[in-house]
């Protein structure tokens, strides 16, 4: 059991790692350069980082985007949501990941020239880079703070949310600053790139896809094996095959799509022959715990 967790230890920060990198490759080298901003609490971040820059002449050192740092300072506040809310576990990759995605955002050097010169195709591009690397970063179970946390918690709380549904929301403030602040032109690509990001982030957090599972065995044990290992609910049905007309077990499970795999594995170690059926994106109402971190 302790090499299990420690195994998922390090897959999770494998998973965090790879994310953050990606997500800050996607912001300096594709997006900073055509001068759009991201929104949500990186948006944020950009704009103190440019009242201070252009309008209070601080410099910043050669090489160091201070971006990432006013970020970090700005999650100190939402660590203590993850701690309260998603568990110490969570609280603690949330703090290495956003740690790391830092770093990463504060010396990946941003190109002098646009690399992706055409606006649209930049804000789409980079959009799927950074919510991908945003995606695997909650797909590990940790999160890159800001908006990640603040929309795991109400996830959590209103399983209607999902972390893509609050960028946007946040976005509208964020951008509706840059509109009185910037040209319209920038804006709007602006707010272009941070759907894109939203929409691919949300599809690869599966943690937010919701799946309904139907088994059929004959074997027993199977419900009591789905309970112990993955504390969910399972309702039994008594089934006879209209061919065969033999007995057998019927059980339906509300999962999420990250669960997939491990609730295959636990019914065919104990009845390879069973057949299961799963159906993505069914709508749970009532006591359903939707699990985006443990």
């Amino acid at each position: 059991m302790e090499k299990l967790r420690h195994n998922k230890m390090v897959s999770r920060v494998a998973w965090a790692t790879a994310g953050s990198l990606l997500f800050a490759a996607g912001v300096n080298i594709i997006i900073l350069p055509l001068k759009l901003y991201n929104g949500t609490f990186l948006g944020i971040a950009q704009l103190i980082r440019t009242f201070l820059v252009d309008y209070l002449q601080i410099e910043a050192l050669a090489g160091i985007n201070l971006d990432g740092i006013i970020f970090w300072l700005l999650n100190v506040p939402l660590f203590y949501l993850a701690w309260t809310v998603l568990g110490k576990s969570f609280f603690f990759l949330s703090v290495y990941t956003t740690t790391v995605e830092t770093l990463f955002m504060t010396f990946i050097p941003i190109p002098a020239q646009p690399i992706i010169d055409d606006y649209l195709t930049a804000c789409i591009i980079g959009g799927l880079v950074a919510g991908f690397g945003t995606g695997l970063i909650l797909r590990g179970g940790s999160s890159g703070g800001g908006q990640d946390t603040l929309g795991m918690v109400c996830a959590k709380k209103w399983p209607s949310f999902s972390v893509g549904k609050v960028s946007i929301i946040m976005n509208i403030f964020v951008y509706g600053i840059c509109l009185m602040i910037f040209d319209i032109e920038i804006t709007v690509y602006s707010l272009i790139y941070a759907t894109v990001m939203a929409m691919t982030c949300d599809h690869v957090h599966v943690q937010n896809i919701s799946m309904s599972v139907m088994i059929f065995t004959k074997k027993e044990g199977v419900e009591q094996a789905v309970i112990k290992e993955m504390r969910r609910g399972v309702t039994e049905w008594n089934g006879k095959g209209s061919y065969t007309k033999e007995d057998s077990k019927v059980f339906v499970v509300m999962i999420s799509k990250y669960e997939r795999n491990e609730i295959t594995r636990i019914v065919h170690e104990i009845d390879p022959h069973a057949f299961m059926i799963f159906t993505e994106g069914a709508q749970a109402v009532g006591n359903f715990e939707k699990r985006l971190a443990d």
